[in-house]
């Protein structure tokens, strides 16, 4: 049976973040896709986790500077040399064809279109060539699972090198599933192939469950595997799901030339803290040494402001990218960045920072 989902290609009206995922819900549940929206936006066990990232954020206020002759906020940053035109990027997120039937290659335009970076996942429904064919060089991370097998970890690194990214994201929070209870009570199974998974002999992603497909991952991760990448492809390597000031440390003795902050969205380890709690901490002991990516739980341009404030060199926003790719596709998916940039533009103006640094400076109490 062919899984169909939207095909809507337009900007999206958006008031604010929250109020996106109620009307994708409604979207996707009349197509007869509950299962898919509820992977999408589910969390693991009671889901404490998912609701403390956001608001963790309210515990944090913003001490505003007046009389600073700001006029303007400017958002331009860079990674790794790579400019952009705004701290916010997309965190990578796998299947996004269950969202919009162009998938990945519409959220790569999207983030091409306002200038800012795209990450595709191991897990995505879109092969990473595909991807970056789409727009033309525009940047692009690469997130790894690691899989038991190195030759097919070896076979998905040397795609993505020649597929031209920019960087590989070692996920290193999800050597198995959370328990999320809303894929278990639909039994949802994939209805569409994972294409990075299929076009390698072993396997093919189509009609696996949540743990099946985790089930192929390599679960003891280690130290050494940090630089095991960067041998195999000569890229710089971003560490994602780190919330431990000591595995930063680790990571980066390792070699990581990159820290991101993230538990996930909550969507992996019920009861840990909440990723901006954490944030801080690490910032401290990562003393610029390396960049620090953050994410989870950011659905205000204010909440950029203050992962900003607190020591991240760029924020990644995952679930309310997915809501904009399935109600507008590629210039959906440019609404949602566009809305935050608003907002984080008057937060910058309003509390006297008028550009990144100046950000980072700013005082929270």
């Amino acid at each position: 049976m062919t899984y169909l989902t939207s095909t809507d290609e337009h900007a999206v009206e958006i008031v604010n973040l929250k109020s996106l995922e109620a009307l994708v819900k409604e979207r996707m549940v009349a197509q007869g896709n509950r299962g898919a929206f509820g992977y999408l936006r589910g969390a693991a066990e009671d889901e404490w986790t998912l609701r403390e990232n956001t608001e963790s954020f309210n515990r944090k206020t913003i001490v505003p500077r007046v009389l600073r002759g700001i006029d303007s906020a400017d958002l331009s940053t860079s990674i790794f040399g790579i400019p952009l035109k705004t701290p916010i990027i997309q965190a990578p997120v796998a299947a996004q064809g269950l969202a919009h039937m162009e998938g990945e290659v519409d959220t790569a335009k999207g983030m091409e279109k306002v200038g800012s970076l795209f990450s595709i996942s191991t897990y995505g429904s879109t092969t990473v060539e595909e991807a970056a064919e789409a727009v033309n060089g525009a940047p692009q991370f690469f997130q790894l699972y690691m899989s038991k097998d190195d030759e097919f970890n070896q076979y998905l690194l040397n795609k993505a090198v020649k597929a031209g990214v920019k960087a590989i994201i070692l996920t290193a929070d999800s050597t198995l599933g959370g328990y999320r209870e809303e894929d278990v009570v639909s039994k949802f199974q994939f209805p569409i192939p994972m294409k990075n998974l299929e076009s390698y002999s072993v396997t093919d992603g189509v009609g696996k469950g949540i743990f099946e497909i985790f089930g192929a991952a390599k679960q003891g991760l280690v130290l050494d595997d940090i630089q095991k990448i960067k041998n195999w492809t000569n890229l710089p390597v971003l560490v994602k799901g780190i919330q431990s000031p000591i595995d930063a440390l680790e990571a980066i003795t390792a070699g990581a030339d990159g820290i991101w902050v993230s538990n996930h969205g909550g969507r992996q380890l019920d009861g840990g803290p909440a990723s901006f709690d954490v944030l801080p901490a690490i910032a401290a002991v990562v003393k610029k040494r390396v960049p620090i990516v953050f994410d989870s739980g950011v659905r205000r341009g204010e909440h950029v402001f203050k992962a900003l404030a607190s020591g991240a060199d760029l924020v990644a926003i995952g679930r309310p990218i997915i809501w904009g790719l399935n109600l507008g596709g590629a210039d959906g998916v440019a609404s949602v960045v566009e809305h935050l940039n608003h907002e984080l533009s008057i937060t910058m103006q309003l509390a006297g920072a008028k550009d990144i640094e100046s950000v980072k400076t700013t005082e929270l109490l």
